[in-house]
């Protein structure tokens, strides 16, 4: 079982001592970010994204509903309520403040603000898994078929018509059938980096050029492998399995993944996405070897990086 916090509880790290003279203006510490961060029952969580000051969102693939929770107190709220049938996958947050939610195999997208408002809906088509958003489009991958969605922004990051919308087909061993197309994220350099997490692969994808070539990434693994995070030249992969984030250095090229370290922690318990905040690093327990119910119990851990 892992260790609940409750939402209403508020953690202090105790002032220590100070010597010398600026005693009296000593600087008092800030509070101690929770370990873990309770997600409502049942609440089936899947996706990740960091929005404004210590925001998270989270998404549930039982209903589609989204949950807002604050990293830096624990306390939370629903921001979006699910409906029957719907699903939310991977997340991301663009340069707008907008909320992009995969809608996994219901083949779509849904756009919503910081208030839980529905902007706009895209249809996509496909199993919708992973979320990369740039200042100029939003990507999605396919865990079924060998494609990439491509939604293009208007002026200043506005929301396109459904004309906006592109399929992209990949190339070579990223576009194979049963490779099983997960996380994603945008690199420094216009690249889309993409895990397979059946064919055990990462890849660069140029949706500019069409051009995809694997990443080396020597003895290590990312079977089975879910979501991404890209820090620089960090990038962080969530292994539910293995109830672990791998995390490698890539090359500036991106042709080789270094394995530098296994980050885990005794509170995982299938992870399959992860954000960034405070110099911390926070992974959504899915659980997913545990058969969901309404009173099954989920949480956000807090990892050391």
């Amino acid at each position: 079982m892992h260790r609940r916090t409750l939402m209403a509880a508020a953690l202090a790290v105790p002032v220590g001592a100070v010597v010398g003279a600026e005693a009296a203006q000593a600087h008092r510490p800030g509070p101690r970010l929770p370990a873990t961060i309770a997600l409502p029952d049942g609440f089936c969580p899947e996706g990740i994204t960091h929005g404004t000051g210590g925001k998270a969102y989270i998404g549930s693939m039982r209903d589609g509903a989204i949950y807002c929770a604050d990293l830096k107190t624990g306390h939370g709220m629903p921001l979006v309520a699910g409906t029957e049938g719907g699903k939310a996958t991977g997340l991301a947050f663009d340069a707008e403040c907008r909320i992009w939610a995969a809608c996994g195999t219901m083949g779509g997208t849904a756009v919503y603000d910081e208030s839980g408002t529905c902007l706009a809906m895209y249809h996509l088509g496909g199993n919708v898994h992973g979320v990369a958003a740039t200042s100029k489009n939003v990507f999605f991958t396919d865990a079924d078929q060998g494609n990439v969605y491509c939604v293009g922004l208007g002026r200043h990051g506005s929301l396109p018509g459904g004309d906006a919308v592109m399929t992209l087909a990949l190339p070579g061993g990223l576009g194979e059938a049963g490779a099983c197309n997960k996380g994603i994220v945008a690199a420094w350099n216009g690249c889309l980096i993409i895990v397979q997490a059946a064919a055990n692969r990462l890849y660069a994808f140029d949706p500019t050029t069409r051009m995809a070539k694997r990443i080396d990434i020597g003895r290590a693994s990312v079977a089975g492998a879910d979501g991404l995070l890209l820090r620089g030249r960090t990038l962080y992969v969530v292994r539910p399995g293995k109830d672990r984030v791998s995390k490698f250095h890539l090359s500036h090229d991106l042709s080789r993944a270094t394995l530098v370290d296994r980050i885990t922690d005794a509170d995982l318990d299938c992870p399959s996405t992860v954000t960034a905040f405070g110099g911390s690093l926070y992974a959504v327990n899915a659980r997913f070897s545990t058969p969901p119910a309404t009173s099954t119990e989920y949480c956000l851990v807090r990892l050391r990086d």
